[in-house]
């Protein structure tokens, strides 16, 4: 099938040319993470992966339109000798967390005598990393794509030596392809996934945005949008919830007001089919008139970098806003938008002390927030922290056995043992489901009205939801160890009619309980970004996804 088949007139490479090149694009699998909820994917039956990786599916849309484009995302089944054997060229993308993977499809894809182009934030951010790989494309899509295009008409034999191309004309947000969804199966994922903008104006000391992909967001239109959920709708079996994976949803506040009522009127025209998630900073609080055109779309969930509670230390990682308004009031206000919160936590950081724990613990009972990803902190290429650390001597060169690549002011072995106390407070079963019954009130009670379900009375939904009812009651309800607290918490949810929170709570439930009990027998990463490769003996067979994002081209 060749890439953009669907709408014909969407922007691809620029030129013409002489040949014709089979190009296999491959995603590499992730590790398991607190975030990837791999361990619900067998309630679903069908869905094998957590969102599908924008960044590549837009590359693959790029392609000329007489090159044959085959996509496969490992994460849901591995590329076979046929596909090697089939294609001209291997393109692969990928993050610094997935860096162990992408060289082994790079082994294997030369293995099968063909050529490698490798792009996206890893190969951008610490290009020495891969020095096996023939091209690297260094960047966003631009011109250095349009160079890679034009190499590899020219020939697929391999360079004598690796060639880097660097992207120094980006190609505009608003003139990105739509992605080639009819290459994958939109029904094996647990998310759908939509990029509205790209970039961050904050400077947190831990985050490699800023210099990856620029302080000024760059937007797409409304149009884009809207004419990329038309593509997801039209494969007929699709996720029914939708996560914008932009680094920060309110980067710039005015744009994201903008087009927000776009997005309300594709919503009433389709019968509100979709609910959406996102990213943001904790100031999107103060962003009243935006928190209510978020409702009206059906934003039910965002994700907020919370990091610490510790006002100091976040003024010392430059998290300033975060500190300008109490944390607790400010998750308070976007619960009472119909808004549950998901909070990340960084544990390692030098201001922590030995009242670190103690004050985590408090906040995550006092925030009733219910999912926290809680990792270890990292340094990651291109980050102040990591120039920080590096010449103060703390970037841990061989991670072997190690959980970062830090070193922390106090002790490692102390700093992973409250690691761990934590995940065990936050996922006891008692206290996880105390939290979700605080958001059957607090947050889903927000919540449009259900009113406008006809887009959402599809037999695939309404199949869908029987298939993860029975799974649910059955797997949980039943026979799990937690039985007793998830009814407590499901059955007031279900007196109120609210039965996609009451899914959504056994869903999240059941992978945050699984996964930490995992952890805490040394089964599965401290840290989303560790590339430790661990083999958890009672992991589910569905293959691991990742959670953060996974749009990013390069």
């Amino acid at each position: 099938m060749a890439a953009g088949e669907p709408g014909g007139d969407c922007l691809r490479f620029p030129r013409s040319t002489s040949n014709t090149r089979r190009i296999l694009c491959v995603f590499p699998a992730y590790t398991p993470s607190f975030g990837t909820f791999s361990h619900a994917y067998h309630l679903f039956g069908r869905v094998r992966a957590f969102m599908p990786p924008q960044g590549l599916l837009v590359l693959a849309a790029y392609m000329p339109a007489q090159w044959p484009v085959r996509f496969i995302d490992e994460n849901i089944a591995p590329a076979s000798a046929a596909d090697f054997a089939w294609a001209d060229a291997v393109l692969v993308s990928g993050m610094h967390v997935q860096a162990e993977q992408i060289r082994d499809i790079a082994r294997r894809a030369k293995a099968a005598g063909k050529v490698v182009a490798l792009g996206g934030p890893s190969v951008s951010g610490a290009p020495e990393m891969y020095p096996d790989c023939d091209y690297l494309h260094i960047g966003e899509l631009g011109d250095a794509t349009d160079r890679l295009i034009a190499r590899l008409d020219e020939t697929c034999s391999a360079p004598p030596v690796q060639v880097r191309f660097e992207t120094a004309d980006r190609l505009p947000l608003c003139d990105f392809p739509v992605p080639a969804y009819h290459l994958i199966r939109l029904d094996r994922y647990l998310l759908g996934s939509l990029q509205f903008s790209s970039g961050c104006p904050y400077r947190c000391e831990f985050c490699d945005i800023p210099a990856l992909y620029g302080r000024q967001p760059r937007l797409k239109t409304p149009e884009q949008l809207t004419a990329e959920l038309d593509a997801m709708l039209a494969q007929g079996r699709h996720p029914s919830f939708i996560y914008f994976v932009d680094d920060n949803f309110i980067g710039n506040k005015k744009a994201t007001r903008e087009m927000l009522p776009h997005l309300i009127e594709w919503q009433k025209k389709h019968g509100h089919p979709l609910r959406f998630g996102c990213e943001a900073t904790l100031n999107l609080a103060k962003q009243t008139e935006v928190l209510s055109l978020m409702r009206s779309a059906e934003f039910q969930t965002v994700f907020v970098g919370i990091e610490t509670p510790e006002v100091d230390a976040l003024k010392h990682m430059r998290k300033d806003q975060n500190a300008t308004l109490p944390i607790l009031e400010a998750i308070s206000t976007l619960n009472s938008y119909g808004l549950e919160v998901t909070s990340g936590i960084i544990i390692g950081l030098d201001t922590d002390s030995a009242d670190t724990e103690a004050r985590l613990k408090s906040f995550i009972d006092a925030s009733n927030v219910p999912v926290l990803t809680i990792n270890l902190l990292q340094a990651l290429p291109k980050t102040p922290l990591w120039d920080r650390l590096k010449r103060e001597g703390r970037v841990v060169a061989d991670e072997s056995g190690l959980e970062s690549n830090v070193v922390f002011l106090r002790p490692y072995d102390e700093v992973v043992a409250t690691w761990r106390r934590a995940i065990a407070h936050a996922y006891e079963p008692e206290r996880l489901f105390r939290r979700f019954l605080h958001q059957i009130e607090a947050t889903y009670a927000n919540r449009l009205a259900d009113g406008p379900v006809r887009g959402k009375l599809t037999w695939n939904n309404l199949s869908l939801a029987f298939v993860l009812a029975f799974n649910i009651a059955w797997r949980i309800g039943i026979f799990g160890d937690y039985r007793r607290w998830f009814w407590k918490a499901v059955l007031p949810a279900l007196r109120r009619g609210q039965i996609d929170a009451a899914l959504s709570i056994g869903i999240v439930s059941h992978h945050m309980i699984m996964f930490s009990r995992e952890a805490l027998r040394g089964e599965q990463n401290a840290s989303f970004y560790s590339a430790q490769t661990r083999r958890s003996m009672s992991m589910e067979k569905p293959p691991r996804p990742a959670f953060e994002n996974l749009r990013k081209l390069g």
